[in-house]
């Protein structure tokens, strides 16, 4: 049979797809992170089924179950809201499927990543989602440093309490977009800079937070040979030299017209 992987509404009731709704009523099992909460979802939609909790402090154990049941009946995954493995359990059971044969269905549905980024009015060229950043240490510092340096379009969760602080570790002319309560009563997307949202939620935050953050703020300067040799490996891959120099100027500041130069000069 089959594991479907079913995204439910992070605020709205009315965002569920009919499809969901669908492979909810046919399923044989939901395994959803809160019995309750998942229950009353159901209930909204008149459907009675099989629940059983299936979280990260649980997984572990109950995965090869699950693996078992799924393949002889018609097994859904659900989370609490959004979109199942996007920092949400599931990815265990997903992969243990796959490897022991089980079909595999994810369903297209709402998701807190990409509303957030949507809304956030940022390139979507090029995006990194975090997850929740760490709190302290090295791994917070190299995340930082490379939302700094790196000019993608970077999606993180946060809390409320620590939002303030990761505001103000971030350079200040940064482009941010900080949405909160997506879909719900009291949404609400604040676009400016890092400074500018620090300021705006001084006085606190509830609710669920989504960070939007356009990186490369601040660029490590590099030499112009560097970006030539960057430039040349463009080339190398099939570009033609004026749209490598192009590309090389936009990454690094430096003037595309001296790119260019240097790198048809060999």
């Amino acid at each position: 049979m089959t594991l479907t992987v079913v995204p439910t509404p992070i605020g709205n009731l009315e965002d569920i797809t009919l499809r969901a709704l669908r492979h909810l009523r046919e399923a044989d099992l939901v395994a959803c992170e809160d019995t309750r909460r998942t229950g009353r979802l159901l209930a909204h939609y008149e459907i009675k089924k099989d629940l059983i909790a299936y979280h990260e402090h649980n997984e572990e154990r109950l995965t090869p179950e699950l693996v078992e049941r799924a393949k002889a009946e018609r097994v859904a995954l659900v989370t609490d809201a959004g979109t199942p493995l996007v920092s949400d359990p599931g990815y265990r059971l997903v992969r243990a499927c796959i490897d022991a044969g089980v079909e595999v269905e994810a369903l297209p549905g709402p998701s807190a990543l990409t509303t957030a980024l949507v809304a956030s009015g940022l390139p979507a060229d090029t995006v990194v989602f975090t997850g929740f950043p760490p709190r302290k240490g090295k791994g917070r510092t190299q995340l930082l440093e490379r939302v700094a340096s790196e000019p993608s379009t970077f999606v993180l969760f946060e809390s409320p309490h620590r939002l303030r602080k990761t505001l103000n570790d971030l350079p200040t002319s940064t482009p941010v977009a900080v949405c909160r309560e997506l879909t719900k009563l009291h949404e609400e997307v604040f676009r400016g800079t890092a400074e500018e949202a620090a300021w705006h939620f001084s006085g606190g935050v509830k609710g669920e937070i989504v960070l939007v953050v356009r990186g490369g703020t601040q660029k490590v300067e590099e030499s112009i040979d560097d970006v030539v040799r960057r430039a040349r490996d463009y080339v190398t891959e099939g570009e033609s030299p004026s749209r490598a120099a192009a590309r090389a100027a936009r990454e690094s500041g430096h003037r595309r017209g001296e790119i260019y130069e240097r790198l048809v000069e060999g």
